[in-house]
């Protein structure tokens, strides 16, 4: 018995570090962006770009991830998952260019990602019975919180004092640990039917693919961007038909549209995209902001975006367990006011601010309505779902939230970028100190290389010019930057409007009733 319980303990403990790793990821990522830039003699656009496209690849393929674990094995797609999670974080650690690390760290890894979440569910579920299942999910969830609480110190201390390539190898090392002892996980076996719903797997991954990828393309300058959005809004409405479909002939469906019958989960799901497009907001647009204006290291940068993550934390940790008595859906209606108000605050700071200390008021009021609404959010959406579905349903809601997050990131980078060009080009072109060919080649330079650059950067790719030249275009420069980044931040500020919009129409419904069967599911 003893063994048995140790055992238990151990299994809990290592899909715990499994969770840390996909959490920290994403963190250690956002605040390296400039050293990143400086090692890979890349750009912020590009590496932003690779942040955004490995949250979208997870949100594409996370449900179709879930059925491929249900017909391989759930022991094994979590074992698969894990190695491309581990060739993606070794790809970070030895790439020389950012094209290795978009296709292992954000396509391979995404795809890792979407197979180790709907497998790490379905193993805790099954390898723990009664109270030790709940303190599994306790400590996965705690493992999650803690991650993304000191994910950018964490992140901070190692690329400023190390490198960011050692944070990455220290994920391989976690993850070598995990799988030296994968003996310790039982496979869960699949019951349910075998069919795989090929055309709405295809579709689903056309329509968040095609949206998210369209605004990337925009970014970057490329082409045939209304083609891709064209695709993705047509791909995402033939897939409600499509499943509509496949519910009255009677077949299996990638996702069972009468979940979206259910009131709660429609607007839970909507609310958990909302919230995480206004993260993903605010995590490419603050570090961006603290590495390019600032010019901060990790460190520094990490330290000025903590009380962002740590009252998140803090909040979430405390209203999960004392808000009983408040209605959830007043709950989220607070959490969606405060990062509204949050982020409305920091706008105006931007053009002002001269260190990070300025953010750190707002950053707290927007951290803690993220941690309200992450205390809330998940367990109102899977309320109203039965037991025998609250799998499929948590993976919609992760979908939807990894959807949100992937637009959130990839929006606000391409709004950013459009209006930087824009503005720098209208400032340059009223510019009395620069020439008419100096006025043009600026135009064209930033028609198909807009890039977000600190000063000391642009000084450098300056040198040679007349002092009044290199003086007036450091001066656009700042100022352009200040826009973009405000702009860059209104998508945050609307995300987290829409959510109160939203949360009204949720006060106007019954409360959840507390549910077993969602209980501790802190995977979706």
């Amino acid at each position: 018995m003893t063994d048995r319980a140790g055992g238990s303990s151990r299994l809990a403990i290592l899909l715990a570090m499994a969770m840390f790793v996909l959490v920290v990821d994403t963190s250690l990522m956002n605040v390296s962006i400039s050293a990143v830039v400086h090692d890979l003699d890349t750009t912020a656009s590009g590496v932003q770009s690779a942040i955004a496209l490995e949250a979208l690849v997870s949100a594409a393929f996370i449900l179709i991830g879930s059925k491929i674990g249900d017909l391989i094995g759930r022991k094994r797609a979590y074992v698969l998952g894990l190695l491309a999670y581990a060739a993606g974080a070794l790809a970070m650690a030895v790439s020389q260019s950012l094209t290795p690390i978009i296709i292992f760290w954000a396509i391979i890894g995404g795809l890792g990602a979407s197979l180790l979440l709907p497998a790490m569910q379905s193993l805790i579920h099954g390898n723990f019975e009664g109270p030790a299942q709940k303190k599994a999910y306790a400590l996965v969830g705690a493992a999650a919180a803690i991650a993304a609480a000191v994910g950018p110190l964490l992140g901070g201390f190692i690329t400023t004092y190390l490198s960011w390539r050692v944070g990455f190898l220290l994920e391989d090392v976690i993850i070598g640990v995990v799988l030296l002892n994968i003996k310790l996980v039982k496979d869960v076996p699949f019951t349910g039917p075998r069919q795989i719903d090929i055309v709405g797997a295809i579709l689903s991954v056309l329509g968040m693919g095609g949206i998210v990828l369209g605004i990337l393309v925009w970014e970057e300058g490329g082409g045939a961007v209304g083609a891709l959005l064209a695709v993705g809004v047509v791909g995402l409405g033939s897939l409600f038909w499509w499943l509509r479909r496949r519910k009255r002939e009677g077949k299996p469906a990638l996702v069972d549209p009468e979940l979206f019958k259910a009131k709660l989960f429609t607007f839970g799901v909507s609310g958990q995209m909302l919230q995480q497009i206004a993260l993903g907001g605010m995590m490419i647009a603050l570090p961006i902001y603290l590495q390019m204006v600032f010019e901060y290291n990790a460190m520094q940068a990490g330290l000025s975006l903590a009380p962002l993550s740590l009252s998140m934390f803090g909040v979430a940790l405390v209203a999960a367990k004392r808000a009983v008595k408040r209605r959830p859906s007043s709950l989220i209606r607070a959490g969606f006011g405060l990062v509204s108000i949050g982020v409305a605050v920091l706008i105006p700071i931007v053009p002002r601010a001269s260190s990070g200390w300025y953010l750190v008021l707002p950053l707290i009021v927007a951290g803690t309505g993220l941690g309200l609404l992450v205390s809330q959010l998940n367990n109102y959406t899977l309320s109203p779902i039965s037991e025998e579905r609250v799998s499929e349903a948590a993976g919609v809601n992760s979908a939807g939230g990894s959807f949100g997050l992937s637009f959130g990131l990839a929006f606000a980078g391409a709004i950013m970028l459009s209006t930087l060009s824009l503005t720098f080009t209208n400032m340059a072109e009223a510019s009395s100190v620069l020439t008419p060919a100096q006025q043009q080649h600026v135009a064209h330079v930033l028609e198909h290389d807009a890039e977000v650059m600190s000063n000391s950067q642009l000084e450098e790719l300056l040198a040679g010019q007349p002092q009044a030249v290199q003086d007036e275009i450091v001066g656009i420069n700042t100022d352009a930057r200040h826009i973009a980044l405000q702009i860059a931040l209104a998508v945050p500020l609307l995300a987290a409007l829409l959510g109160l919009a939203n949360s009204f129409r949720m006060m106007r419904l019954p409360d959840p009733k507390p549910s077993e069967a969602v209980e501790g599911m802190v995977l979706g």
